[in-house]
């Protein structure tokens, strides 16, 4: 069985990070091993959430592993809340990395245009650091450009996001993967661009006008999971985007509609198949 590190916050209630990263890689068939680097009782998109940050809890829990002989076969990164807790992980990275080890970075610190509440320059271009020791990073369009310099499109054309795809690849990872894309009407998903194979690969579904916390997360768990069943990147990012577009149609038709989050746990078995 494969096993798979996944570092991110966890959310007691607002299904995202590790509450969806737990559960999607380990119907996938994976060992999900969990590092907390901040419990909060909500995500952030609610009003008067709790928070209490971990950072002094990522180097034992590192250190107890490594003493443990503990391997990996893939480290899968969400959202880290400070610069130092970037740095911490990069060294944890650098002490359970192996020649076969997949690092998957999904840099999470911005979207619409703008970077989350509590970030800055600085904590964009310590990010491009972690993007340049992965293997794999799915970035979108937002933070695609806090980390290149450039601007901002809602509308955007195939060229536009090759050159996205052109400059972040210049920061290391061996493929990179732009989420968010919209290149026709009515039609959003991912361009991606494999620098060993000098490959392009578009993927489109049916864009749904509303907005679900957690669906980034959905995505890059899925595609976490499906690698480590041996789908190549492409076969794993079009999983990826079906599904996560096959549960966003889903949740849809729930008469509740949880704003804070998509009934993922309702659409689990239609993935393992």
């Amino acid at each position: 069985m494969k096993r798979v590190l996944t570092v991110q916050d966890i959310s007691c209630l607002g299904k995202c990070s590790l509450t969806i990263a737990l559960p999607v890689i380990s119907a996938l068939g994976s060992e999900a091993v969990i590092l907390p680097t901040a419990l909060l009782s909500t995500h952030t998109a609610f009003q008067n959430f709790t928070c209490k940050d971990l950072s002094d809890q990522i180097e034992p829990i590192a250190n107890h592993w490594k003493g443990e002989g503990v391997k990996f076969d893939a480290i899968y990164t969400g959202y880290l809340g400070t610069i130092s807790q970037i740095d911490q992980i990069k060294e944890l990275i650098r002490m359970f990395r192996r020649e076969d080890t997949l690092v998957f970075v999904d840099p999470v610190m911005a979207d619409n245009g703008k970077l989350y509440a509590g970030f800055d320059m600085d904590y964009v271009k310590k990010n491009t650091e972690l993007c340049g020791v992965a293997d794999i990073i799915v970035p979108n369009i937002t933070e695609a450009c806090f980390m290149t310099g450039m601007e901002y499109k809602e509308q955007h054309d195939e060229a536009y996001i090759k050159e996205l795809l052109a400059r972040l690849i210049e920061f290391g990872a061996k493929t990179t993967v732009v989420t968010g894309v919209s290149l026709s009407e009515g039609k959003t998903g991912i361009m991606g661009y494999d620098s060993q194979g000098g490959e392009y690969f578009i993927y489109q579904n049916k864009k749904v006008d509303r907005i679900f916390h957690g669906t980034g997360d959905l995505f890059s768990s899925t595609c976490v999971g499906e690698l480590m069943r041996g789908k190549t990147w492409k076969e794993a990012m079009q999983i990826a985007a079906d599904y996560t577009a096959y549960t966003i149609e889903v949740t849809m038709q729930n008469p509740d509609k949880p704003w804070y989050g998509v009934d993922f746990e309702t659409t689990l078995p239609y993935l393992m198949k």
